[in-house]
């Protein structure tokens, strides 16, 4: 099986080409290491940082953005949005306050981007 990926670690955006021959992971088309290692990741086990609102209670904001403390599995994104969207949290929040520990099982906590006041 042969995937075609976009690095996104830096500017040049190489088109890389990952295949697995053997036991090897093989990726053509990188023009650094980071775009390597960014290829087999994203051919193994993909993983995103999610960034999103929850509702606020309690103050004049009706949303606070919030961005999970560590990379999640891509394949899981949907199923933890559908879980942050069942919340909501009490005004006031402090920037770096985790709103939930451990999402969905993964060891990733949510933490608040941004302070809110009541």
């Amino acid at each position: 099986m042969e995937k075609k990926f976009t690095c996104i670690v830096c500017p040049v955006s190489c088109t890389l080409r990952v295949y697995q021959k053997e036991e090897n992971i093989i990726v053509e088309g990188n023009s650094c290491k980071r775009g390597k290692v960014f290829g087999e990741n994203e051919f193994i086990n993909p993983k995103r940082m999610l960034t999103t609102t929850v509702k606020v209670v309690g103050s004049n904001l009706k949303r606070l953005p919030i961005i999970s403390s560590d990379e999640i599995p891509k394949d899981r994104i949907f199923e933890i949005v559908q879980e942050i969207y069942k919340i909501s949290v009490e005004a006031p929040i402090k920037r770096g306050q985790t709103i939930i520990e451990n999402i969905c099982g993964t060891g990733v906590d949510i933490i608040a981007s941004r302070s809110i006041k009541k």
